[in-house]
């Protein structure tokens, strides 16, 4: 049964271990191999994480009513979110040297997902989670005890550093009722200023097709 009740909040903001330079280079040799096929590995995620966690599919206007997983695989624009996902994590996987500005990408992951969004920040914690779960099933091959410990530390970068920017949030209400947030957390302005920010550090692009942003995760819009 999925566990969303009680998980609305982050209660305990985890962090994340450190990344050694030899892990960084495992991490970036193994995402060369799986980022050849992005597009159906993103697309094997999402159906998975749709799947084990339906509620996520409330963010998303253009499939949420999807069931089935062979419908979701011939959806266009689940495979363009699938594109959007695997770009974003491309581009922090190729910026790992530079630990300040993968927090500042990952920092304004979140800020639009909590302003602009209005997503549940436990949900990237569930994503994430089914990410390592595809990729090393995929890649089992290449996944080594090693391997998998790197991709661990690389995962729990992502989720931490992303929904620690929701306690940056103004006014932000973490406490959802049902399935909708109890508040607005932006105002236009906002959104306007976080948009081009995130323009400036150069998260468009780098996605599959050479096109789109990167700045949305998970929602379609």
């Amino acid at each position: 049964m999925e566990k969303v009740q009680g998980e609305m909040e982050i209660e305990r903001w985890e962090r994340s271990e450190e990344i050694s330079d030899a892990e960084k280079k495992v991490i970036q040799e193994t995402w060369s191999r799986v980022y050849a096929n992005c597009e159906d590995v993103g697309v094997s995620i999402l159906i998975r994480f749709f799947v084990n966690f339906p509620s996520a599919k409330q963010y998303f206007s253009q499939f949420k009513h999807m069931e089935d997983p062979l419908e979701m695989e011939r959806s266009l624009q689940l495979r363009k979110h699938a594109q959007r996902v695997m770009g974003a994590i491309n581009t922090v996987v190729e910026n790992l040297s530079d630990p300040e500005k993968v927090s500042s990408i990952l920092a304004l992951v979140g800020k639009a997902h909590a302003l602009k969004h209005k997503v549940e920040p436990i949900y990237f914690k569930k994503l994430t989670g089914v990410m390592l779960e595809v990729i090393a099933e995929e890649y089992a091959n290449d996944f080594t005890p090693e391997v998998h410990s790197a991709w661990t530390k690389m995962k729990t970068l992502i989720y931490t550093h992303v929904t620690a920017a929701y306690k940056e949030v103004p006014c932000a209400n973490l406490h959802a009722s049902g399935d909708t947030w109890s508040h607005a957390l932006a105002s236009p302005g906002q959104l306007g200023v976080l948009s081009k920010r995130i323009s400036c550090m150069g998260l468009t692009g780098t996605i599959c097709n050479g096109s789109g942003e990167a700045d949305s995760w998970l929602c379609a819009g």
